[in-house]
């Protein structure tokens, strides 16, 4: 929740209209995110033989739950974008719009991926470390980078 305020107070302090949508996918994307990051707590106070997250409210039972919403969250990310690619406003502002329906399988397959590492007790308590280190989620986001730029170009 946290990170999406920032983007909306960022965008208050620039004086700048923050997109529904992207309000939208930030919060889903987020939500994922910050529970995988407890998911994988979670998973290594299991091996330590402990059953709670000190002051945070969380059980080891819990982790079955936390898989559940962290999937189900990063998914309703992608059908954010997925409803954003059929919007009015991208039709007019990206000149091949249904390019975008690349970055679908993209989100998808990382996501996935994420939550298959984090499941496996492969997930570093940090998923933003996971995204900036692992190669593939890097060949991932330069995939998307340059289908959100090949949409946009007026070729």
């Amino acid at each position: 929740m946290l990170y999406a305020l920032r983007i909306f107070a960022g965008g208050a302090a620039a004086e700048i209209k923050i997109s529904e949508w992207l309000m939208a996918f930030s919060l889903f994307m987020f939500t994922s995110l910050a529970l995988a990051k407890r998911h994988a707590e979670l998973r290594r106070l299991s091996t330590e033989n402990r059953r709670a997250a000190t002051g945070r409210g969380y059980l080891v039972s819990d982790l079955g739950l936390l898989e559940i919403m962290g999937m189900t969250s990063g998914f309703q990310a992608v059908l954010v974008i997925a409803l954003y690619i059929n919007s009015p406003e991208t039709r007019v502002m990206y000149r091949h719009p249904d390019l975008l329906w690349f970055l679908c399988p993209l989100l998808l397959h990382w996501i996935g991926r994420l939550w298959l590492y984090a499941t496996r007790g492969y997930l570093d308590e940090d998923p933003i470390v996971y995204a900036i280190t692992d190669r593939v989620s890097l060949i991932g986001a330069l995939l998307a980078l340059s289908v959100v730029l090949i949409s946009y170009l007026n070729w």
